[in-house]
């Protein structure tokens, strides 16, 4: 994996929850200094357990030049922490009156050339940035959870953001390892977030008509469809499924049929009865695992698998 980006050597983490976290021993693993902070009361130990609980994972990724735990840097204010940064990652509650005066703090106390990101998952950025003196510099940087293993970013500008903050985003995120996408305008949980919201859709609607079980649901995905977009995306796959003729050929034989599926998905609403069908149903999936365990073996494959496609070449 690339080290980091010459521009930007030090970065500022502003809240340090399960994201800010795993946010911040990606970027002491890439050779970066990092500067936290965050004003919940023992925020500081409960950062430094969570970089080190990550970073056998981090050594197994593969650690740059310079990369170290102690690079981290704790402060109680705000305003120290962003000072001498090159690049910000805001990790706070998504309410917006919080990430306003969070970005307002922040670009009042950054210097101006100084890239300030948020990693919301649903905000509109145009909102964020409503209070800032120099906006052009404000995007959203918005990883897949968990960020320390996952490539994913999804970089959004805002009204006033400039493209040269975009390209410098996009740069700097490309430089740590990271695979970045622009979102060419905002929307409402930018373009993972509503892929993944569509499937959660169907899946509920699945279980709420009773055409199969949570368990079924979920070995429908894990072991069918899933196993192939964690290759490859849904436009990469349908090519691949038209044989000679490509995706052009597919969609003139089977595009009647998608559409005639599409009028036919649901539209569940999350009622109480439906919350507990589930809640039950993931229950009995779970037996007697423990979350943590299930957690842990899904990361190691999974680091594999990000391994292994880094390797594959033909499928990057």
């Amino acid at each position: 994996m690339p080290t980091a980006t010459q521009q930007a050597q030090r970065v500022a983490v502003v809240a340090t929850g399960v994201i800010g976290a795993s946010w911040t021993a990606y970027f002491l693993a890439r050779g970066l200094e990092v500067d936290a902070t965050d004003l919940s009361p023992g925020a500081e130990a409960r950062l430094r357990e969570a970089v080190a609980q990550h970073w056998p994972t981090m050594e197994r990724f593969g650690l740059a030049d310079g990369a170290a735990p102690d690079r981290l840097r704790f402060h109680a204010r705000l305003e120290d922490a962003v000072a001498n940064a090159d690049f910000v990652q805001e990790n706070g509650p998504e309410r917006i009156d919080v990430k306003i005066d969070l970005f307002r703090r922040m670009d009042a106390a950054a210097a101006p050339a100084t890239l300030l990101a948020s990693s919301s998952s649903g905000l509109a950025i145009s909102a964020v940035q409503s209070e800032c003196r120099h906006p052009e510099r404000v995007v959203l940087g918005h990883p897949f959870n968990p960020p320390h293993l996952i490539p994913l970013v999804e970089v959004v500008g805002g009204e006033h953001t400039s493209a040269d903050a975009i390209a410098r985003a996009m740069a700097f995120y490309t430089a740590i390892g990271k695979r970045p996408i622009h979102v060419r305008r905002e929307i409402k949980g930018h373009i993972a977030n509503r892929l993944q919201a569509a499937l959660w859709r169907e899946a509920f609607h699945l279980v709420d008509q009773g055409v199969a079980s949570v368990a079924d649901i979920d070995t429908a995905i894990a072991q069918g469809p899933g196993l192939r977009w964690a290759l490859m995306g849904p436009f990469m796959n349908l090519h691949l499924s038209g044989g000679a003729g490509g995706i052009a050929h597919l969609l003139d034989h089977l595009g009647g049929p998608i559409e005639d599926w599409w009028h036919d998905l649901g539209a569940p609403s999350m009622t109480a009865e439906l919350k507990q069908r589930v809640a039950e149903g993931v229950a009995a999936e779970l037996g007697d695992r423990r979350s943590a365990e299930l957690e842990a073996a899904r990361d190691t494959l999974l680091l594999d698998l990000i391994r292994a496609k880094a390797a594959s070449g033909p499928l990057q």
